[in-house]
C-alpha cells in the first residue's frame, strides 16, 4: 500500500489524519493510530501542527527516527518523536 502525500492543511480533518495514519508498516501503526486516538486532542495547536507535519514524511526516514537508527534533523518534529516515544512507554 503507498501512502499518499498530503498537506499538512489537508490533515486538519482527523478523519483524513486517522487514514494518514495508517503507514503499512506494523511498527509505525502502532505508533500513529493509538496516538491520534488517545492523545492528538490533548495537544496544543503547534504541538498538532507539528504532528500533522510528521504526518507527511516519508516512512523511511520515520521508521529510522522512531527506531533509534538515526536522529531526526528537525528538532520540532524530533521533539515530537521523543513525545510520542515516552507515551508509549508510560
Amino acid at each position: 500500500m503507498q501512502f499518499l502525500k498530503q498537506s499538512e492543511d489537508a490533515l486538519k480533518d482527523k478523519r483524513r489524519m486517522r487514514w494518514a495514519c495508517r503507514r503499512g508498516m506494523l511498527e509505525l501503526d502502532v505508533l500513529f493510530a493509538p496516538f491520534v486516538e488517545e492523545a492528538y486532542d490533548d495537544l496544543d495547536e503547534t504541538q498538532q501542527a507539528v504532528f500533522r507535519r510528521l504526518l507527511t514524511c516519508d516512512d523511511p526516514d520515520l521508521f529510522a527516527w522512531f527506531m533509534g537508527h538515526k536522529a531526526c534533523p528537525d528538532p520540532e518534529l524530533a521533539d515530537m518523536v521523543a513525545l510520542m516515544l515516552r507515551r508509549v512507554k508510560v
